[in-house]
Parts: structure tokens; C-alpha cells; sequence
């Protein structure tokens, strides 16, 4: 029989994401309005193990969900890695009267959410990651805000590229996922994406490539390089002495995290902590909210993590085509 639910955690942990904020608002709202008590807990895995918890209200989560970042903080954890770590983070729990938690973040975030359903804690996963790197779901959270954010900063640079007949590496992030990358090069009409998933690392080609692009009169170069890839700097120095065309590296990197979430990622992010709330009222555990194929489910923890994420072979085909 399924324990009744009367006190729920929420805590975000691993890189933060727009959209955060609107999903931290959402448990909240819809926990009090279950007749749940909430509590927040501050700097993920780490603030739990410090016992930075503190009540919620419906009032403490107002005028957040325009705003980027977390409200709750988030940290790193070594000693959450830890089965001692973990133990003790069950235990507080318990001290503190949390009959559930529920975790936004990536998968990293969600094995720790796997280790506390283990210890009898109900957890709930809420995918909170720009990299759109969880394979159990089409969207996570801050990815839109991400993609958008990197390309109006990738627009801009194409503008100063042209005006210096340059070639741009502009590099994005992702981690070992190039889904930004992808999206990004098809969204500004790169000539290049590199993207770990299916970069041969043979510069040649990209050299060839510039300058055949240069012999048809082509005024500029847009080459995407995805974090996973990486070295952009160096990479710059290389296509320069190879290619005679002034080359110029750009790395996005953290401003692609900030920002005001896009309204796709506030209503999803609002929706699928609503969704996380109702998961832990049913006496459910060990799950993770997804939203797959135009509708919102969940997943075992363990299913998801298992499960491996392609990039889509046809947008990356066409990518090559749009290029020409």
C-alpha cells in the first residue's frame, strides 16, 4: 500500500536552466493546493546534506517564473556520490518530515533521485537541462531559451563576418550532446556543424570546404562547433594558416544558460512539476517526468537512464543539404 504523502522536497541540482524557476513554482502551487506542505531545498544534493531546507508558500514563489536561474541555487555534490552521502541525505529527510522529493535536473541529478527512492525516500525526476541530452523525453527543460538565446548571439556574429569576409567558429554547448549545435547550424544557415556524434575530426574537409566556398563567392563562413568537440580557439589558428581567410572563434558558453525562459519552456516547465506533484500524491516513486511524442508521461528512473539518445539522422542529413 502506498504511503500517504503529506511533506514534499524540491530541489534543483546539476547545471541550471531557464525554465527552472517556473517548474520550482509549479511544485510549490500545485503541492498546497493537493494539501501538501512543501519545502525547498537550497543548492541541490549538497544543501540537502547541509540541512538548508526551509517552508514554502504560495508567496515565496511569487514574480519567478520570467525569471532565469533558480531560485533554490544549485551545486555540485561529491558526498552525495557517496552511498554514506546518500544515506544520510535519507535520514535527513526523514528528520524533516519529507515523505517525497522532487529533483529538476539532468541524469546526473536523477541517479542521486535514484538512490533516495532506494532508501525509501518517493522521488520524483523533472528534466531540468539545456543539453536536451535525457532520452526518455523530447523536451527538457531551458533548452528552448538555450537554442534561441545562442541563436540571436550567432545571427549577430554572421553580421560582423560579413562585413570582415571572415570565417566564424562560433562554438555552443551541450556537453557530449550536439543537439544545440544541430539545431543552431540548421536555425542560422551554418556551413558547417560539428557535432560529437558524428564528427571525424578531419579538419581537411573543412578547409577544402571553405575554400571551395570562397571560389564561388561566398563572403563569409559559419562553422557551429559543438562543446563536446571543443579547442574552437586552436581550431580557428589552424583553418587560418590553411585557408589564408581570416578566422575568428567565438565560445557562447554560459550566457546560453541565462535569460528569460521562452514561453515554451514556463508552460512545459510549469506543466511537468504539476504533473511531479500529482505523481507523488498517487504514491508513486522512482519515476521521471517526460514529455514524449505530444503527451506528458513518466518513467521508471532506471528505464530512462538506460536508454540511449540519437541524434536525428534526417535533420542531420538535411542540415548538409541546406548548407550548399
Amino acid at each position: 500500500m502506498a504511503k500517504e504523502i503529506k511533506t514534499i522536497g524540491v530541489l534543483t541540482s546539476g547545471g541550471d536552466a531557464p525554465g527552472m524557476n517556473a517548474a520550482i513554482r509549479a511544485v510549490v502551487r500545485e503541492g498546497i493546493a493537493k494539501g501538501l506542505k512543501v519545502k525547498g531545498i537550497k543548492r541541490g544534493y549538497a544543501g540537502l546534506l547541509a540541512e538548508e531546507i526551509e517552508d514554502m508558500s504560495v508567496r515565496s514563489v511569487s514574480d519567478i517564473i520570467q525569471r532565469g536561474g533558480t531560485i533554490l541555487q544549485t551545486a555540485r555534490c561529491r558526498e552525495f556520490m557517496t552511498s554514506e552521502g546518500q544515506k544520510k541525505g535519507a535520514q535527513i529527510c526523514e528528520k524533516h518530515g519529507i515523505d517525497g522529493i522532487i529533483v529538476i535536473g539532468g541524469d546526473g541529478s536523477f541517479q542521486g533521485a535514484q538512490k533516495l527512492a532506494a532508501l525509501g525516500i518517493n522521488t520524483i525526476g523533472v528534466p531540468g537541462t539545456i543539453d536536451l541530452d535525457i532520452a526518455c523525453t523530447d523536451y527538457t527543460i531551458g533548452f528552448d531559451t538555450a537554442v534561441n538565446t545562442a541563436m540571436e548571439a550567432i545571427d549577430k556574429i554572421r553580421d560582423t563576418s560579413t562585413s570582415h569576409e571572415r570565417c566564424s567558429i562560433v562554438e555552443v554547448m551541450g556537453r557530449g550532446a550536439g543537439y544545440i549545435a544541430l539545431w543552431c547550424g540548421i536555425a542560422n544557415g551554418a556551413e558547417n556543424i560539428l557535432l560529437p556524434e558524428k564528427y571525424d575530426h578531419d579538419e581537411q574537409k573543412l578547409i577544402d570546404n571553405i575554400i571551395e566556398c570562397r571560389k564561388r563567392g561566398k563572403q563569409h563562413h559559419i562553422i557551429i562547433n559543438a562543446e563536446g568537440i571543443g579547442d574552437s580557439i586552436n581550431m580557428a589558428k589552424r583553418i587560418e594558416a590553411a585557408t589564408g581567410v581570416e578566422t575568428r572563434a567565438t565560445i557562447l558558453g554560459y550566457l546560453q544558460r541565462g535569460g528569460n525562459p521562452t514561453c515554451k519552456d514556463r508552460v512545459y516547465a510549469s506543466t511537468m512539476g504539476c504533473y511531479a506533484v500529482d505523481l507523488l500524491c498517487q504514491g508513486k516513486s522512482n519515476r521521471v517526468v517526460a514529455y514524449r511524442h505530444g503527451e506528458y508521461v513518466d518513467y521508471d528512473i532506471d528505464e530512462a537512464l538506460a536508454m540511449q539518445k540519437e541524434i536525428s539522422e534526417y535533420q542531420y542529413e538535411i542540415s548538409k543539404n541546406l548548407a550548399i
